[in-house]
């Protein structure tokens, strides 16, 4: 069993941990286990039930009126929710519960059911990037066993691989991107997902990959000479210092314009050299390619 903290249930729901604290002291939904030295911490079905709670409180349900229910209640009434953005978190919600479950088969069986509906794009953006959102600080924190985390991800590794392969350009936009990851950086989806949005579009890309040395970078920037270098970092190592990162990367790659995402840059307060820009959501991304 994963064990979550407060503040995980915050970063998967949207729940803040003081609001958590309140409906734990006058609601009986959410049981909270403790450590030996009396740290609560939260199961795999209290993450369940927070999630699905947060859900229906955000689509009009009362707490008070949701604390009648019974599990099984709970579960029929999230899965009536007719309005678009609650069935994308729904689906989210269920991948997230599947991830922790280890529940291989389900994970696959709702992607394979949505790319079938919706086409792999749009469930890269409105299920995929969200997913990864939300299930991010989990790799950052390490609250997360790294089994749940190779599961998943292989699932969706392979899916991207496929539509990426299958991907035929409607557009040709006559720019060109290099993609790569830094050094002991492996997350690579965020990166795969870009690479699949580009394509799509008639983008010329040069895919070199994770854990990439920034000399190796350099090679291939200097003989490529892309118009953009294009950087998403999800979990990055304990010892990784961005701000030297960052610094480096326009020291050796001084040319194109360089574009980064992820975790690291949602709290950056200082100002970024000028030719490098942060895009801190699938929206913005999305918005910035179709400019091209």
């Amino acid at each position: 069993m994963t064990k979550f903290t407060i503040k995980d249930l915050e970063n998967l729901s949207g729940i803040k941990a003081h609001t958590i604290r309140i409906w734990e002291q006058r609601y009986s939904f959410l049981k909270p286990s403790r450590t030996d030295t009396n740290i609560r911490y939260y199961s795999n079905d209290d993450l369940k039930t927070i999630l699905n709670i947060s859900i229906l409180n955000k689509y009009g349900y009362k707490i008070s009126h949701i604390n009648k229910m019974s599990v099984h209640d709970v579960q029929a009434r999230v899965a009536e929710l007719n309005l678009a953005g609650a069935q994308q978190e729904r689906i989210v919600n269920e991948l997230i519960q599947m991830m922790v479950d280890l529940d291989t088969q389900g994970f696959e069986k709702i992607l394979d059911k949505q790319i079938a509906a919706n086409g792999i794009e749009k469930v890269i953006i409105r299920i995929i990037f969200p997913f990864f959102d939300r299930i991010g600080i989990l790799w950052q924190t390490g609250h997360i066993n790294p089994a749940q985390e190779h599961l998943t991800t292989n699932i969706i590794r392979q899916k991207l691989i496929v539509g990426i392969d299958q991907a035929r350009p409607v557009l040709k936009i006559k720019r060109s991107f290099l993609l790569f990851l830094p050094e002991r950086e492996h997350h690579e989806l965020g990166l795969l997902l870009v690479y699949y949005l580009l394509k799509k579009r008639g983008a010329e890309v040069f895919y070199i990959g994770a854990n990439v040395p920034l000399k190796d970078a350099q090679f291939v920037s200097d003989i490529k000479k892309p118009d953009f270098v294009y950087i998403h970092l999800t979990s990055t190592s304990p010892g990784f210092n961005f701000e030297k990162f960052l610094h480096q990367t326009v020291e050796k790659i001084s040319r194109p314009k360089i574009i980064i995402s992820g975790f690291p840059t949602y709290g950056y307060k200082r100002s970024l050299p000028k030719n490098v820009v942060f895009k801190h959501s699938i929206v913005e991304l999305v918005e910035f390619i179709s400019s091209l």
